[in-house]
């Protein structure tokens, strides 16, 4: 069996496994992406059917969605997806983008985030070096991955994401993986009390919710991993990139205002860019301010 510390420095057996292994986690995102907020509503529903004390016959009894039951089906035709047919990237290629059934389109979207994620894995080991921190830093690329998606689809954010990837964070860097503990510590909780600040003014001032409770938590995992220090040019960065994309949609595709547009994808994206590139982003912003 070949160690990691073989594996740190063969260089083309490590990218070679990260590309495949990220590739499958890349399908396995995909069932996240698509399954749990589907598995969230149900939870939901039973929760409220059991707060309202509704009989057996007035409850929606549907069968219960995890992320491994039921069998991945074709939404067309219910054709049981086989091993072979879901071989990320490959099988959409040898299938023509089609089912193998019924012949009806698949979507793109399956080996594009597939092929995203790996690319973004190779990148975080190009960019910070074949070495642990690099290898637990891919967990945190993969969530982000996953993250962003459901928010674009759901404007959700699922605490069992935010809050599990928050608390790996604090532990990591426990060690000292990315950064000092102190550092994690403060970064987290600067970061779920920065945008929870800012949440609760603007509700006072507008009498409006400006964003979900979800960002509070994912600026709080950010904080976690990446410090106290990176939590500046991830707001900047967010909110910058934020702000270009909102304007461009209200202007372009004649969004209202009114139309709630999510943030967890900018916090994700600026997030990446500090984990990948913190100390030049530090360095700017620390010459920026003349420190």
């Amino acid at each position: 069996m070949v160690s990691l510390d073989t594996l740190l420095a063969t260089p083309w057996l490590l990218y070679t496994a990260v590309i495949f292994f990220s590739l499958c986690i890349g399908s396995f995102l995909n069932v996240v992406i698509l399954r749990l907020p589907k598995m969230m509503q149900q939870d939901w529903r039973c929760q409220c059917e059991e707060f309202l004390e509704l009989s057996d016959d007035q409850r929606k009894n549907d069968e219960p969605i995890t992320l491994s039951k039921p069998a991945s089906t074709c939404p067309s035709c219910g054709h049981r997806i086989r091993a072979w047919e879901n071989i990320p990237v490959i099988s959409y290629l040898v299938l023509g983008g089609k089912c193998a059934s019924c012949k009806a389109g698949i979507s793109p979207r399956y080996p594009i985030i597939e092929a995203i994620t790996a690319l973004f894995s190779v990148v975080t080991i190009l960019v910070m070096g074949p070495s642990e921190a690099a290898l637990w830093s891919l967990l945190l690329v993969w969530v982000l991955i996953a993250l962003t998606v459901i928010d674009f689809d759901t404007q959700l954010l699922p605490d069992s994401m935010t809050l599990p990837l928050m608390w790996l964070g604090l532990i990591l860097n426990y060690f000292g993986v990315l950064t000092d503990f102190s550092s994690a510590f403060w970064g987290a909780v600067a970061g779920y009390l920065s945008l929870w600040s800012v949440y609760w003014l603007f509700k006072l001032v507008t009498g409006k919710e400006g964003m979900g409770h979800g960002d509070f938590k994912l600026l709080a995992a950010l904080g976690a991993w990446l410090g106290w220090e990176l939590l500046p040019a991830v707001i900047l960065l967010s909110s910058l990139v934020g702000a270009v994309v909102g304007i461009s949609l209200m202007v372009f595709r004649k969004h209202g205002r009114e139309v709630p547009i999510p943030f967890g994808p900018y916090l994700a994206a600026a997030g990446l860019l500090c984990l990948w590139f913190g100390a030049e982003i530090q360095a700017a912003w620390y010459a920026y301010l003349g420190v």
